[in-house]
């Protein structure tokens, strides 16, 4: 064991003493042997959600994936089978007027972008995406709101009763797995509720992601690529936008933004070659000049990317749809860039300014202000993403008005899950000058027994504790080797200098729950987080106790929360207790 874990066992201890007892408990029930379906399920929401997630670790599914991985056609018939199985078939689909959107950074952002904007002309939208911060009803929208849980509990019942009777006694897999189910149900939903248009983005990468079933999208659309998922979908960015371009469609048109030069040839390649009329995007900059600025209802320099997106989909959908008020066009004639025709430059409509004034997407570059708190909520998870959340985040501190008196003091509340590269991640966020950076799984409660919608049958507590500590580590390390700012470094990305209250490779802390940790952070200084006495032994580590007298003292705390939206949706369900309503 090397020294410096030796010195962070003492801390994970004292961090999460009080759940010593438990912790075997919860570890075996989250272990991948998935709990049985009940034999007479209940009708209430929760339960529906407890029998999905065990859904979650098919081992015969895991086995099939590892087998098909280098066959997308073969996972997209057994995706059809299971539709068929579910009482629909592919053709069904084309009713449903889709919108399909994939990408490594902004998808999700892009959808709601672009569904906001249709609603805002009185359509009746339909909207799937993932992963769900609180509850599991999110990955599924009605009018850009999360179907009830009545819905949601209908819904699955029925879907779920038709694949168990139509399974096929000669089939190691009876059921999908978690994902494709939450498709086929979405698919179901969409139909039944007679949407004008369905906005779906895309899971994981393209060309093998279940919701390439699609046929006939009305349009297509892919955001910012970079690297991401890269045991899944290869490890360049070039391989990366092959799979990405595999949702293109002969004769559908397709919009992109600005990519290098690699990936946007791959992407025009790909287009080409299956007939696919695909087009660029110009910068939002284009579409308003000569008019004023658009207000977009998600912060972020890099959200101006994913908007400029949205409206060329929402556009080119209204225009096949001969639907009235497009925008009026400013250039008339075709253009090239990049050997790629651009896409139209046009006067956005009141509508369109309206969508994306509205948009609401929490957990991206989201703010909460309560009291001296400020808690800045961003699921940046890839190493381009978090470049844009540091952005956002400096650029924030900037307009925050300084306390007249007291410290100010910067934590950092950090997880990653998956095969994403930590080092990477937490040397991005350096610059921002954290006086604590705090450390702890995705789970709200060290229990998740009463939290169907956020259990995780695939990793144990055990597992995600070390990954905890293997953070704390490579953050200490980073804090050692940094002697000031990297030369080079941008300048945008850089903070004016911060006196720390107690900047050092020792300021950070592991605790075994969310909750804990936003204990900590808070200090009881929040107004609605406001949760029972703490743990005992919360405090005894000398940073945990040290720490705490200077959070109690400060005039303003700023916490960054980021690297898993898993990790910001248990921060929000916490913080904003409605969300679980």
């Amino acid at each position: 064991m090397s020294q410096t874990r030796r010195h962070l066992r003492p801390a994970l201890f004292l961090a999460a003493v009080s759940a010593r007892v438990p912790t075997t408990r919860v570890a075996a029930r989250r272990g991948l042997s998935a709990w049985p379906a009940p034999q007479e399920p209940g009708m209430e929401y929760q339960d529906a959600v407890r029998t999905l997630n065990t859904l979650q670790t098919n081992a015969g599914y895991l086995e099939q994936v590892k087998r098909q991985r280098g066959d997308p056609q073969t996972q997209l018939e057994a995706m059809k089978l299971y539709l068929a199985r579910s009482g629909l078939q592919v053709e069904d689909l084309d009713q449903l007027n889709i919108i399909h959107v994939t990408g490594t950074k902004g998808k999700g952002s892009t959808c709601a972008f672009t569904e906001r904007i249709l609603r805002s002309y009185g359509l009746k939208t339909g909207f799937f995406s993932s992963p769900h911060l609180v509850q599991v009803r999110e990955r599924i929208r009605i009018n850009g709101r999360p179907i009830s849980p009545e819905l949601f509990t209908k819904h699955f019942w029925h879907l779920y009763h038709r694949l168990e009777e139509s399974k096929d006694s000669s089939s190691c897999v009876s059921m999908p797995a978690y994902f494709r189910f939450l498709t086929l149900m979405a698919f179901h939903v969409f139909l039944q509720e007679k949407v004008d248009l369905a906005v779906v983005e895309v899971g994981i990468g393209g060309a093998y992601d279940c919701t390439n079933i699609i046929r006939k999208p009305v349009v297509c659309g892919i955001s910012s690529l970079g690297l991401d998922h890269t045991s899944i979908l290869g490890d360049t960015v070039e391989k990366i936008a092959w799979q990405k371009g595999g949702i293109f469609k002969r004769g559908v048109p397709a919009f992109t933004v600005l990519q290098p030069d690699g990936p946007l040839a791959v992407l025009r390649d790909r287009a080409q070659q299956i007939s696919c009329p695909l087009y660029l995007c110009p910068p939002l900059e284009a579409l308003e000049e000569g008019g004023p600025p658009l207000t977009l209802g998600l912060e972020g320099e890099h959200q101006r990317s994913n908007a400029a997106l949205a409206l060329q989909l929402a556009r080119c959908w209204l225009q096949q749809k001969d639907h009235r008020g497009l925008g009026e066009l400013k250039v008339s004639r075709p253009s090239l860039l990049r050997q790629m025709p651009l896409a139209p430059v046009f006067q956005p409509t009141t509508h369109m300014r309206h969508g994306l004034r509205d948009t609401e997407w929490l957990g991206r570059t989201q703010v909460l202000r309560r009291g001296p708190l400020t808690w800045y909520l961003d699921g940046a998870h890839t190493a381009s993403s978090m470049q844009a959340c540091v952005r956002w985040f400096c650029q924030a501190l900037h307009r925050h008005p300084r306390p007249g008196r007291g410290p100010e003091v910067r934590v950092l509340l950090f997880n990653s899950t998956g095969d994403r590269d930590p080092v990477t991640l937490l040397k991005l966020l350096q610059p921002c000058q954290f006086d604590y950076a705090v450390f702890c799984p995705n789970l709200t409660e060290v229990s998740t027994a009463g939290n169907a919608d956020q259990q995780n049958f695939m990793v144990t507590l055990d597992q995600v504790l070390l990954r905890c500590l293997a953070h704390q580590e490579h953050w200490s390390r980073l804090e050692e080797e940094q002697a000031g700012p990297e030369p080079g470094a941008p300048a945008s990305l850089l903070l004016a200098p911060h006196p720390p209250e107690a900047h050092s490779a020792a300021s950070s802390l592991v605790f075994s729950c969310i909750s804990h940790a936003l204990q900590w952070i808070s200090q009881g200084r929040d107004p609605v987080f406001q949760p029972p006495d703490p743990p005992q032994g919360l405090l005894a580590h000398a940073v945990a106790g040290s720490g705490a007298d200077v959070l109690r003292e400060a005039a303003a705390i700023h916490v960054l929360v980021t690297g898993s939206l898993h990790l910001v949706g248990g921060v929000l369900k916490l913080l904003e207790p409605s969300l679980s309503q």
